[in-house]
């Protein structure tokens, strides 16, 4: 199933793994989610589905992973409706947008290194991590702290706003999830001044997510539940860059034995593409669709219609 042909379609949405290793089972929930979405738009007519490698940081990508993931997708028959797009090409488009917020003074050099801001958080009595992230406390906000630029920080709003009208200069960020509801997040409080661009150049995602969403003219991002701490960051940066905002959906994640998202460091295994309806299955059954059909094609199509039921992306 894909896109009328011939017809522009105002839906794009996007899977956009990082090749560290083959895809598992928490990664091919969220592929099918992706993909579902975009075929259930226009009442099932389609709109377009594109695959993105977010293979930003090399020393983790695993040689050869990009192509294994891609074919686990095409035997599960998720295939794109254009070539992938890879973004260790794309590091002059995030130049550029760095540059751009630069010149807005939304951007500024920190010469931190991380045990400087444990030592600081500590002697303020706040020595916690968020999810291993630590808050960073604004030491470098007014002034190198340093000789060594160690990163490249987004500066986060600090007040928020006496009325709605300014919420482009808030740090609390709210939004709709088509699935979790209502959300938001103070994201001074949260995270802090958060890094665009490491000492050794490597961009972040939060930036590169930013910029490719729009250059590719995302209008819908579906993706895991572990992800959706990341929305209220792009969307300031979103906001900073004056570029649209997709509408996000977050999906339930596959649990270790650990009660932790599935992944390789608690026990995932490679994806086992020989049996494609088996692994569907097991990934519609995570997304609460149902698993009745006896070959891919009609699962595909029967779980097109129960998306389109449950969460109408028109």
């Amino acid at each position: 199933m894909s896109a009328v042909p011939g017809v522009q379609a105002a839906y794009v949405g996007r899977f956009a793994p990082s090749p560290t290793g083959p895809l598992h089972a928490g990664s091919l929930v969220a592929a099918l989610a992706s993909w579902l979405d975009a075929r259930a738009w226009n009442h099932g007519h389609g709109g377009r589905w594109l695959v993105r490698i977010e293979d930003l940081d090399r020393p983790r990508c695993v040689a050869g992973a990009a192509a294994l993931m891609l074919q686990q997708l095409q035997d599960c028959s998720l295939v794109a409706d254009e070539p992938p797009l890879f973004q260790s090409q794309r590091n002059a488009v995030y130049e550029a947008a760095l540059q751009r917020l630069l010149a807005a003074g939304r951007v500024y050099p920190c010469a931190c290194s991380r045990k400087q801001i444990e030592s600081v958080l500590a002697r303020a009595g706040h020595a916690r991590s968020r999810h291993g992230e630590l808050v960073y406390p604004g030491t470098c906000r007014h002034g190198l702290h340093g000789t060594t630029v160690r990163a490249w920080r987004f500066l986060v709003p600090q007040v928020a706003p006496a009325s709605s009208a300014a919420t482009t200069a808030s740090s609390v960020v709210e939004w709709h999830d088509r699935r979790l509801g209502p959300q938001h997040q103070d994201v001074g409080a949260a995270v802090g001044d958060f890094v665009l661009r490491r000492a050794d150049g490597q961009f972040s995602y939060q930036l590169a997510v930013v910029v490719d969403d729009a250059a590719q003219a995302v209008s819908h991002v579906v993706r895991g539940e572990d992800l959706a701490d990341n929305t209220a960051r792009q969307l300031l940066l979103q906001r900073a860059l004056g570029l649209p905002t997709p509408q996000y959906l977050h999906t339930p994640l596959v649990l270790g034995t650990n009660g932790e998202k599935l992944s390789k460091q608690n026990g995932a295994t490679a994806l086992d593409t020989r049996d494609p309806l088996a692994v569907l299955n097991a990934a519609a059954n995570t997304l609460g669709l149902p698993v009745q059909a006896s070959s891919v094609a009609d699962a595909l199509a029967a779980w097109v219609g129960a998306w389109r039921h449950l969460y109408n992306p028109r």
